[in-house]
């Protein structure tokens, strides 16, 4: 069964119907790979002009209501959603803009740690972390040599 088969099961499952909004906005966020609202509304209207940001969110609600995208805060600003399979933790850049994932296992110590002295279970699929990438910490050495750490003996 393809990816329309799939959305229309998912709905039906859920006790809701399949509209050619919902199928518009779950493609483009395929499509995308990450997109804010506002991302998915142009690619939403290159097909259908007369969509408009609110049916956007409605559909992209909806959409993670029954689990077939998630959304994640990279920053500030409007949610970045995904679709399902993208299970992964963000990596961003608060100089350039950056984004770059990693897999949630990397967190694996930390979930753990979570675990066991706070009991709480880690979603680090919804996780972003925020600081420089490594482009920007190599500009950083060779602008400002006098930050580099000295090593001692």
């Amino acid at each position: 069964m393809g990816e329309k088969g799939s959305l229309r099961t998912t709905l039906h499952r859920h006790g809701l119907r399949v509209t050619p909004q919902r199928q518009l906005v779950l493609d483009a966020v395929r499509e995308l790979g990450h997109a804010t609202p506002e991302q998915v509304r142009r690619r939403v209207q290159g097909t259908a002009q007369t969509v408009n940001i609110t049916t956007i969110y409605r559909a992209l609600d909806v959409l993670e209501e029954i689990g077939l995208v998630r959304h994640t805060h990279l920053g500030h600003g409007a949610p970045t959603y995904s679709a399902d399979e993208h299970e992964h933790v963000h990596l961003v850049c608060h100089r350039c803009g950056e984004i770059d994932e990693v897999p949630c296992e990397l967190l694996g110590d930390l979930a753990a740690r979570l675990r066991e002295r706070r009991g709480f279970e880690l979603d680090a699929t919804h996780l972003a972390l925020s600081g420089t990438c490594r482009a920007c910490g190599a500009s950083d050495d060779v602008e400002h040599p006098d930050r580099a750490v000295e090593e001692t003996s």
